[in-house]
């Protein structure tokens, strides 16, 4: 029998504990729940033996119901993007409740300086602001709604690392700045009617475009670059990470600066996909960003997890809330169903943390 043992005190490598990659674990649950909206489309009386996502009735040139696979990414996509931003605070070991209003308030300022002069010949019926602020190029929009989003991360990052204050209070105070925000800038009415280019930012599949691209170069980043490892070496042992050279407190303001651009580029599309912006948008989409990446494997006491694990937590998402109006379950049950599956993650994640220390 081959001796397993490494010469360190007689330590040995015991293959039955080895463990697979967490995306791989979040992969098949993914695969596990689509399964079972399968059977339950089959076995449920009033179903009428319909498919999740496959074609039975020769509606499409693929086998796949294609119409729901794009609903499914559709839904998840500009949360997703609010969430890739998410999960780079709690690899810090930090949270961030504000990104919700923060996408309504971005896509309140956006879509003031993104309306065009006339609709149908006639004035714009909902401008806000006169002339000057009408047919601008796309970028001067986008600029100031970004600027926006890093404003605010600036302002929770300094919060959190130069005042010391709670992650959770302080953007929780954010969260009701951004609402109010959202609300007073056009009293409380909706802004309407963009150019042409802008509304080309959020059209068709482009919300799917620019989740997939954002999360190809975070990943990137975050495995490869200097940022990504003091990020997590942060989340791992802040005291630590201090001793060793790394800027904490000019870091952590870097992340919290980076999720909160995320965010407010969230509401750019958002807003652009709409053609109109409303102070209500955005609502629960910190909890549902938060959600994708608990669900994808990042752990809230920080240090662990990938933007992959994130990626693959909002199709979870995605396929669960869609799943769940396919079997026509009650919208209030659907959120009471939702909230256990958020507990269930946490609590699968402190078991996990358990099992490996």
């Amino acid at each position: 029998m081959a001796d397993t043992s490494h010469g360190v005190g007689g330590l040995t490598y015991d293959k039955s504990k080895r463990s697979l990659p967490n995306e791989l674990n979040i992969f098949m649950a993914l695969i596990i729940i689509v399964v079972i909206f399968e059977i339950l489309g089959q076995v449920l009386p009033y179903m009428n033996n319909q498919s999740f996502l496959f074609d039975t009735r020769d509606r499409f040139d693929s086998i796949f119901n294609e119409a729901r696979l794009q609903i499914i990414i559709l839904q998840v996509a500009i949360i997703g993007i609010i969430a890739l931003g998410v999960t780079q605070v709690i690899i810090t070991a930090g949270i961030d409740l504000s990104s919700g209003p923060l996408v309504a308030a971005t896509a309140m300022i956006a879509m003031s300086f993104a309306q065009t002069e006339t609709v149908n010949g006639f004035p714009n019926p909902k401008a806000l602001f006169g002339t000057w602020a009408m047919d601008l190029p796309v970028i001067i929009p986008v600029v100031i709604g970004l600027t926006f989003g890093a404003f605010i991360g600036l302002i929770n990052g300094t919060f959190i690392a130069y005042f010391r204050i709670p992650p959770f209070i302080a953007t929780l105070g954010m969260f009701l700045v951004c609402r109010g925000i959202a609300l007073w800038w056009s009293g409380g009415n909706p802004i309407s009617f963009p150019t042409e280019a802008y509304a080309w930012i959020g059209s068709g599949m482009m919300p799917v475009v620019w989740f997939v691209v954002l999360a190809i170069i975070f990943q990137l980043i975050m495995k490869y670059t200097v940022y990504g490892k003091h990020t997590y070496a942060i989340g791992s042992n802040e005291d630590a990470a201090r001793m060793s050279g790394i800027n904490v407190r000019r870091h952590k303001v870097m992340v919290y600066m980076i999720a909160s651009t995320l965010a407010a580029f969230a509401g750019i599309v958002l807003s652009s996909k709409a053609v109109t912006a409303q102070a209500g948008m955005g609502e629960f989409y910190e909890l549902f960003a938060i959600a994708m990446a608990v669900i994808g494997g990042i752990s809230l006491q920080g240090g662990r997890g990938s933007i992959i694990g994130t990626v693959l937590g909002a199709m979870v998402l995605g396929v669960i809330r869609s799943g769940f109006t396919y079997i026509k379950l009650d919208g209030s049950y659907q959120l009471m169903a939702m909230g256990g599956i958020i507990i269930a993650a946490v609590i699968l994640d402190q078991y996990r943390q358990r099992s490996k220390a």
